[in-house]
């Protein structure tokens, strides 16, 4: 699967095959995430049948995913990946959710992209975690490719998209979470719970500043699963 590139003309019956054949997209299951992180973020908010998330470094609209059960549900929202595949993918299987190829950070600017291959779930903008993960789970090293990054606003009004209200928002950056929550204003983005990939941060000190973010923005830790960790907003 990590030879196949987005010009080859295999690529689209593969994105097809990926989805309905070995991920089998059309038997809908009671969990997606990796670590059933999704049954407690469903649990939460059994009550409310068309919420709104936001879903950045959103990877793939089945395999590991925390808004595939919500999204079952009737909820719709906003995936966004760095990776194009990823959000092809999404574009087949989310027709109702906005898909956006974005990198997502807390300036704009110009940076450098590690990419193992279009169906990675390891790709990053962090060097130390690339280093770190193409040690023990990929067969070659990651390529780098430059890339853009934006804020989350920059996004919102790139795309013209309105945002009445945001219920859940998830973030998996590969160790890139700090600087993706960093580019989110949340006195303007609030979220009744935000789900981050904070084990994959890879050190204490970025950890306490990830927390110390959240809490200056009265969110508080109420939760950890796995890799996960979930913040619930104060009133």
């Amino acid at each position: 699967m990590g030879k196949i590139s987005e010009s080859s003309i295999f690529y689209k019956p593969y994105l097809y095959y990926n989805l309905y054949i070995r991920y089998k997209a059309l038997r809908k299951r009671n969990t997606y995430s990796q670590n059933q992180e999704d049954l407690f973020i469903d649990n939460y908010f059994k009550e409310k049948n068309n919420g709104f998330y936001i879903d950045i470094g959103c990877y793939h609209p089945i395999k590991y995913s925390n808004t595939a059960l919500l999204y079952n549900r009737g909820w719709q929202g906003i995936n966004i990946d760095m990776n194009q595949t990823s959000i092809d993918l999404f574009n087949i299987l989310r027709k109702k959710d906005k898909n956006i190829c974005a990198a997502i950070s807390n300036n704009n600017r110009e940076t450098v992209q590690y990419f193992d291959h279009l169906f990675s779930p390891i790709n990053t903008l962090d060097k130390n975690f690339s280093n770190t993960v193409s040690e023990k789970f990929s067969f070659k090293q990651p390529i780098e490719k430059k890339i853009h990054t934006y804020r989350f606003d920059q996004i919102v009004q790139k795309y013209n998209i309105e945002i009445k209200q945001i219920d859940f928002i998830n973030i998996d950056a590969e160790a890139h979470d700090l600087e993706v929550l960093e580019g989110i204003d949340l006195s303007l983005f609030k979220a009744k719970i935000i789900c981050v990939e904070i084990a994959n941060n890879q050190n204490n000190t970025k950890e306490k500043k990830l927390r110390d973010y959240l809490n200056r923005y009265n969110y508080e830790s109420i939760k950890k699963i796995g890799l996960n960790e979930f913040f619930e907003l104060r009133d």
